[in-house]
This record gives structure tokens, sequence and C-alpha cells, in this order.
């Protein structure tokens, strides 16, 4: 019998060492990242561009007062028919600069069609005045003099609405 537990032991142990290791644990399928979702933006319409300026005679009439927050301020009365001048009146406050004085007495008009043109008698100042849309701006080159300090610097166009008459 003792061979014979010998060859049981000997067939276990060949048996222990044929057995194939277990496989080490399998890890759980990562799922794939997923992308993140594509969001398509509504359309967004076009912005309308501003139209060309009309060549149409200019008609407007403003007397009117404007602030900003900054206290950048002033008045203007202007008075335009038929793209003739009937008066105009403008006085600018630039903070921690000067002011700048404008009047029709000082100035000849040198154009009517497409836009409005003011010439300074006795210098270089140029006032000009159009219409687009529904607004009319009115815009100053060269006119230093008209300004106390250095106020020039700063001014900028007024800009009138032609449906309410106020400006800015």
């Amino acid at each position: 019998m003792s061979h014979r537990v010998a060859s049981i032991l000997l067939a276990l142990l060949l048996g222990a060492c044929a057995r194939p290791e277990p496989a080490p644990p399998v890890a759980a399928p990562q799922p794939e990242p997923k992308s993140p979702p594509v969001v398509i933006a509504p359309a967004v319409p076009k912005a309308k561009k501003p139209g060309p300026i009309p060549t149409r005679p200019l008609n407007v009439k403003t007397d009117c007062i404007f602030r900003d927050e900054a206290g950048y301020s002033g008045t203007m009365k202007l008075a335009i028919e038929q793209a003739r001048v009937q008066s105009f009146e403008a006085r600018v406050d630039v903070p921690r600069r000067g002011s700048c004085r404008f009047n029709l007495k000082d100035f000849r008009q040198t154009r009517h069609l497409p836009n409005v043109e003011l010439n300074h008698l006795h210098d270089r100042c140029i006032v000009h005045v159009w219409e687009q849309g529904e607004r009319v701006t009115v815009a100053f080159q060269q006119c230093q003099k008209m300004c106390s300090g250095s106020a020039w610097e700063g001014l900028w166009p007024i800009l009138t609405d032609t449906r309410s008459g106020t400006c800015a």
C-alpha cells in the first residue's frame, strides 16, 4: 500500500503542479468616455446695417440739453429747412478741459447736399451736419479756436434724435 499511496501522492502532486494558475481578476470594462453633446446655437439674424445716407434736403429742428454721467454736457439749438441752416447755436462743456461755443453768425453755409457744411468766417473750423436713419449728427472739424482750454480735444459730435428732438 505504500507504493499505492506514493503513486496517489505523486499524482496529486503532479496535478497540483500542472493546474494552471488562476487568472488575475479581470477588471470590468470601462465605458468609452462620452464626448459632450453637440449643441447647435439657434440661428441669430444678422444685424441690420444702417442704410445709405439719403440725398434729400435735410429738415431738422431741435432745442435740446444733454449731459452724461462723466459731466460732459451742453445745449444746442438747430433749425434746418430744405438743407438751409436757419439757426445754429451750440455750447459743449468738457469736464476739466473747458468749453466750446458755436454760433451761426460766425459761419457761412458752403454746402447743402448731400450734407450740410458750415465754414467759420475767420478760421479753419468746419461744422458738418448729416442725417442717417432717425438721427442727425453735428460734427466739428479743426475747431480749436472755438474752445477754451483743451476742450477741443474732448469735443464729440452731437447726435439728435429726429423723432423726439433730444440730443446726446
